[in-house]
């Protein structure tokens, strides 16, 4: 057996930890409250597992909330200790595309991909997923990692952000996705780890 020679990690049309970018928007406890989509402590394990895994492969990450000066409470928890080291970015925009300083900071990544995960999925994923699309970005929604406030308002959003251009993705497919190969060892650990031990063998 023998792998083919890794292909340039900034050009491939895959997701590469070199082309992509995890946007991170709104997991605050109002928000979670309203999810109707999907159970929301699996809803909660799901973005857990997925930015554990954009931690593990160095992707930069564009964390934003909603109205915290107004009183919308900050990122959850679980959350907010693993982007500790990505200050979020506070908005009055319902559409994060239409903040300033957040379409500065997904610009100074430098990445085309981005990997969206946004609560909801109706309104703050496909908002700003859409103009993403529009701007030339590639955009990834985690489809088990978002939630909308119904079951159709979720299927609606995604529908509506793949019909623009997106891609659909789960976050085991995106853990998988970025490793690509078992002989990268650098990261195997913490795929097994996040992907295996911790959730599918759990559940």
């Amino acid at each position: 057996m023998s792998s083919a020679p890794i292909r340039d990690p900034f050009a491939d049309h895959l997701i590469t930890p070199q082309n992509s970018a995890l946007v991170l928007i709104d997991y605050q406890p109002s928000q979670f409250a309203s999810v109707r989509s999907m159970d929301t402590g699996l809803l909660l394990k799901n973005i857990v597992s997925t930015v554990k895994t954009a931690r593990a492969f160095n992707l930069p990450i564009v964390h934003s909330t909603v109205n915290v000066a107004a009183g919308q409470g900050q990122t959850v928890p679980e959350l907010a200790e693993l982007v500790a080291g990505s200050p979020p970015i506070d908005r009055t925009t319902v559409n994060s595309w239409e903040d300033l300083t957040f379409l500065a900071a997904v610009r100074a990544t430098g990445r085309r991909k981005l990997i969206f995960c946004a609560l909801w999925t109706e309104v703050c994923m496909a908002f700003t997923a859409l103009d993403a699309l529009r701007d030339g970005y590639e955009v990834y929604p985690v489809v088990d990692a978002v939630g909308g406030t119904s079951v159709e308002a979720h299927r609606a959003g995604l529908e509506r952000v793949v019909q623009a251009g997106g891609h659909p993705i789960s976050w085991v497919s995106l853990a998988c996705e970025l490793q690509r190969d078992w002989a990268r060892q650098e990261t195997v650990a913490d795929v097994v780890q996040i992907v295996l031990t911790d959730r599918l063998r759990q559940e």
